[in-house]
């Protein structure tokens, strides 16, 4: 049906159908360019393409794991990645060279003693990890976010080398960490008063180099461990065969015990009859050492004991009493002795008649027919005649 058919109300409603389907098709564009371009621009932030990043490298012996577009990490945190990994020529030490970029501003915590530590993990997947820096001066100088330089390798490697001959003549006992640091000082004092001498310019291909820091890759550490185990196995043979050996004479050992067991059981019976009898309550391991008949000898003697002592303790009580009471009747006698005495002067006179007097009746009787025989053999024929005593008087 051709449109000049169509009435003109039909016309009219075509047209404006017409115009609603253009501007629908031109929002739907519009609204696919815009989600585009958003797409596009955070994309670009999410992979830092408007971040300014500053280029480093860094060498290793080892290439393996290592890729363009691997994630370089900064105290756990992903910081920039590894740009490109390129072989050295053969005269040079290390094989491999690693390219890198640092987003900013995380250069900032990249001074001249950090390194780049390439790291496997369990899987032997390796990572590019730098490290943060504690002392010296910053690898990136920056006076403000448009004018920065990196650091000059070549003359500060040269300045430390004069530096270090020129302590080393000055101070010949320094030592080499002492000399290390006051280099760096020295590098800290030179950098702050004329940095552009240590820092260039940023120019197209300015990279900095940082020190490398390389671990060994999981295959190579399981060699070397495969290699010390090869190396160890004949060592580990013989201890098993020692240990084989070991444990067949244990087992040896065993059997004998088991058969010493076997011909102790006796004895073992008997030491269970005798510890029986040990603990029954009446003593019988006494009653083996002392039979019941010693023993009633020896408690009726010694009830006999007690009953002696307790009569001797008793006389020698009675004993005390009468000795207590004779020492008192002869203080009491000499006392009174005394006391006549001092009373008297004359009494020690008559003391002396009186023994005088005896003597002579006792001399008289030896004299005596009938009491001579008595006294025959103790008289000294030869003992000097007694003087006669004299009173106090004469």
């Amino acid at each position: 049906m051709a449109l000049n058919d169509l009435t003109p109300q039909l016309r009219t409603r075509l047209g404006r159908m017409e115009r609603a389907v253009g501007w629908f098709v031109l929002l739907a564009t519009a609204l696919l360019v815009f989600g585009f371009v958003y797409y596009l621009v955070v994309m670009a932030e999410r992979k830092g393409w408007f971040i300014k990043k500053i280029q480093y490298q860094t060498f290793v012996q080892s290439g393996a794991g290592l890729k363009k577009g691997d994630p370089v990490k900064l105290m756990g945190f992903e910081v920039g990645q590894i740009t490109a990994v390129v072989p050295n020529a053969p005269s040079d030490f290390y094989n491999i060279t690693v390219f890198f970029e640092i987003k900013d501003p995380n250069h900032g915590y990249l001074w001249i003693d950090s390194q780049a530590k390439v790291v496997s993990d369990f899987l032997n997947n390796r990572y590019l990890e730098v490290t943060k820096g504690k002392f010296g001066m910053p690898t990136i100088y920056e006076t403000n976010k448009i004018s920065l330089g990196y650091w000059n390798d070549k003359y500060v490697k040269q300045v430390r080398i004069n530096l270090a001959v020129q302590m080393k003549a000055t101070n010949t006992t320094a030592s080499t960490a002492e000399i290390s640091e006051d280099v760096i000082q020295e590098l800290n004092a030179r950098a702050l008063k004329n940095p552009w001498q240590f820092y260039l310019p940023f120019t197209n291909g300015a990279v900095v180099t940082l020190d490398p820091a390389e671990s060994p890759a999981l295959s190579e550490r399981l060699e070397a461990v495969v290699s010390a185990v090869e190396k160890a196995l004949p060592d580990f043979l013989a201890l098993t065969n020692t240990l084989t050996r070991a444990l067949t004479n244990l087992a040896q050992i065993t059997t004998h015990a088991d058969e010493v067991l076997v011909s102790l059981k006796p004895t073992a019976s008997n030491l269970a009859i005798i510890t029986e009898n040990i603990r029954d309550p009446h003593g019988s391991l006494g009653e083996w050492l002392i039979p019941t008949n010693v023993t009633r000898e020896l408690t009726n003697t010694l009830s006999i004991a007690a009953a002696t002592l307790s009569s001797a303790q008793a006389d020698l009580d009675m004993i005390s009493t009468n000795i207590t009471a004779t020492l008192e009747n002869l203080s009491q006698i000499t006392s009174n002795l005394n006391a006549q005495v001092q009373a008297n002067s004359n009494i020690l006179g008559g003391v002396s008649k009186t023994v005088m007097d005896t003597d002579d009746l006792v001399q008289g009787l030896k004299r005596h027919w009938l009491l001579r025989s008595a006294f025959k053999g103790k008289t000294n024929s030869t003992a000097a005649p007694v003087d006669k005593l004299k009173s106090p008087k004469e």
